[in-house]
């Protein structure tokens, strides 16, 4: 049996590392890496498993919750147990660690200051999405000064 609660602490504590680490330290090549393979690879890997074996039935899930993704309440279902919380959130953290990534080295190329970068990075974390519209907003003007939108 899975004691989810612990998957949930440590795909936590994993991503808050992933996180300090790209808001705080130089950004080497070495580090920005560290921080795609050791922290979104190994999220992305984690919830690859998750997933395929709690839909597999290799993993027991004794709350229940299917696999019904074709209406609000077989979504609620799956979120409605410890399992598929955990799935979840670790969907949300790999993909907005990832945005995240892509943020800090879209905004090093744009050569935008680590001290505006932060905050955004710091909403992304906490707010995925609202994080990376602010980022939108943010890099328009330098995307436009550099005369393209890469």
């Amino acid at each position: 049996m899975i004691d989810w609660n612990a998957v949930f602490g440590m795909v936590n504590l994993l991503a808050l590392i992933a996180w300090v680490l790209l808001i705080f330290l130089p950004r080497w090549p070495a580090l920005l890496s560290g921080v795609m393979y050791m922290g979104v690879g190994l999220l992305c890997l984690i919830y690859a498993a998750s997933l395929i074996g709690l839909v597999s039935g290799l993993i027991p899930n004794p709350e229940g919750g299917g696999a019904d993704f074709s209406s609000i309440e077989g979504v609620q279902a799956i979120f409605a147990t410890k399992a598929g919380t955990t799935i979840g959130w670790t969907h949300y953290l790999a993909f907005d660690l990832f945005v995240g990534l892509w943020i800090a080295r879209d905004g090093d190329a744009k050569n935008i200051s680590r001290l505006i970068q932060a905050p955004v990075l710091l909403a992304t974390f906490l707010a995925g999405p609202l994080g990376l519209l602010v980022w939108l907003l943010v890099r328009e003007p330098a995307a436009r000064k550099q005369g393209r939108f890469r």
